[in-house]
């Protein structure tokens, strides 16, 4: 089962690295799945693996000049926040069977929305230059500390959203900053906001930190992998796949 955590590890940190999605997408519904943990300890183990295969792939992105400070800082502004209420709210309520409903039935729909985005992200980049003719520069900041709110919430219910969510959020924001660009910006801001979402479900117990350690032994090399290798891999092929294993993963977790 080591061995199998390690490909697993290494197999999505390669996902993440090239295309900036796939973290908690596939972590989540494969540590439920395959691993059999309950979904509150899948949640708050994938956040942490999360927050450390990222940070190494954002080191990366950050060397080749893809990644937008500007943006990371106000979405930082919206999910923090955001994320730490839901930490407390979590600490108040305690984790009752009803949390944890809640929580199960987040990541199916954030699973299902993440399919949907990136089935159709071409669309949503065309959307958004055509938001970008009518819509005032000066609104972008509290538009972009906003949908820093919506993916805080989201991704500390359902360890869901950093990835696919957020680059679609900010291809809608700035349709004009490159596909790279995009990618470098996303893991960025998921950096710390995987972290601390991570932090905050390990101070209630969710995290199997000896799991976790043989998913890092294999992520970190390949999201550094993954990075590398964004300006030559084309993504189509490995998007069509991520979107139809995230639709049955969905499914399954929603039913």
């Amino acid at each position: 089962m080591d061995g199998i955590a390690i490909a697993s590890g290494f197999g999505i940190g390669a996902i993440v690295g090239i295309t900036g999605i796939g973290g908690g997408s596939l972590m989540t519904p494969l540590l439920i799945g395959m691993f059999k943990l309950s979904p509150v300890l899948a949640i708050g183990t994938a956040l942490s693996c999360a927050a450390v295969t990222k940070t190494g792939g954002a080191l990366a992105h950050w060397r080749f000049g893809h990644v937008d400070r500007r943006i990371v800082a106000l979405l930082l502004a919206g999910s923090l926040p955001a994320s730490l209420l839901m930490i407390a709210l979590m600490h108040l309520t305690g984790i009752t069977k009803g949390w944890a409903g809640t929580l199960t039935f987040s990541l199916g729909i954030a699973l299902l929305l993440t399919a949907l985005v990136l089935a159709y992200r071409s669309a949503w980049q065309r959307l958004g230059l055509k938001l970008d003719r009518w819509l005032p520069a000066r609104h972008k900041p509290a538009i972009t500390v906003a949908a820093g709110v919506l993916l805080g919430a989201l991704v500390t219910l359902s360890s869901i959203g950093a990835g696919a969510l957020g680059a679609t959020l900010i291809l809608l924001l700035y349709p004009r900053l490159g596909a790279h660009r995009v990618v470098g910006t996303d893991i960025a801001h998921a950096v710390p906001l995987t972290l601390v979402a991570g932090i905050g479900h390990a101070t209630l117990g969710h995290v199997d930190w000896t799991l976790l350690g043989h998913l890092l032994i294999g992520s970190l090399p390949g999201i550094w992998l993954g990075a590398h290798l964004t300006k030559t891999l084309p993504e189509r092929w490995v998007r069509a796949l991520l979107c139809c294993a995230l639709v049955y993963a969905g499914l399954r977790v929603v039913h």
